[in-house]
């Protein structure tokens, strides 16, 4: 089995594409090894010392880290990573609570405001998630209101740099060419 490993605009996540699907469907984000329990494969790289973050994505995982050297603990993932895909253990674990929606959780907006935030997640979905996958991560509508959207990054995005950027560069100018009412974006 060869791992690819790429880079991701965040130094401190590193995006590896094992060659096969991950996790079809709504991608999963660990920030603790409390919340990584119901995934195994999660679980086993949160017990490396200096992992901080697993983000499971269609055809990837990103791990993120503090400030550990990548040269110490990229070979313990690498190890990892192939020792669950060739133990054939599923990614989340049977029976794991696996069906909520995250992309509506905690969602606020105006009744009124109904068509403008169908037309914001269907950009969402067709022009910024997939960019933002390629970078290790994913971005999840999280409010509309008073012409502000809200956001929450995932994955390599979460604590990148280059985050503010991308919101107020990208994402912002791409909502409010497409979606009149649109003023501006903001991480939640």
């Amino acid at each position: 089995m060869f791992i690819q490993t790429e880079a991701t605009p965040n130094p401190a996540t590193l995006k590896f594409l094992p060659g096969r699907d991950v996790l079809p469907g709504d991608p999963r984000d660990f920030r603790t090894p409390e919340s990584a329990a119901i995934s195994p494969l999660a679980n086993g790289l949160f017990a490396i010392s200096g992992v901080t973050g697993v983000f499971l994505g269609s055809d990837f995982i990103s791990v993120s880290k503090d400030d550990t050297d990548w040269a110490h603990i990229k070979p313990a993932i690498l190890g990892v990573i192939m020792d669950h895909f060739l133990s054939g253990k599923p990614v989340i674990a049977d029976g794991a609570t696996e069906a909520v929606d995250f992309s509506e959780v905690d969602e606020f907006y105006e009744e009124e405001d109904n068509e403008t935030v169908e037309v914001i997640k269907e950009l969402l979905a067709t022009r910024v998630r997939p960019a933002v996958a390629m970078d290790g991560g994913d971005i999840i509508f999280k409010g509309y209101k008073e012409g502000t959207v809200f956001l929450h990054m995932q994955g390599a995005c979460s604590g990148c740099p280059s985050s503010t950027a991308t919101l107020k560069s990208g994402i912002e100018n791409l909502l409010r060419h497409f979606v009149p009412g649109v003023e501006g974006v903001q991480q939640v």
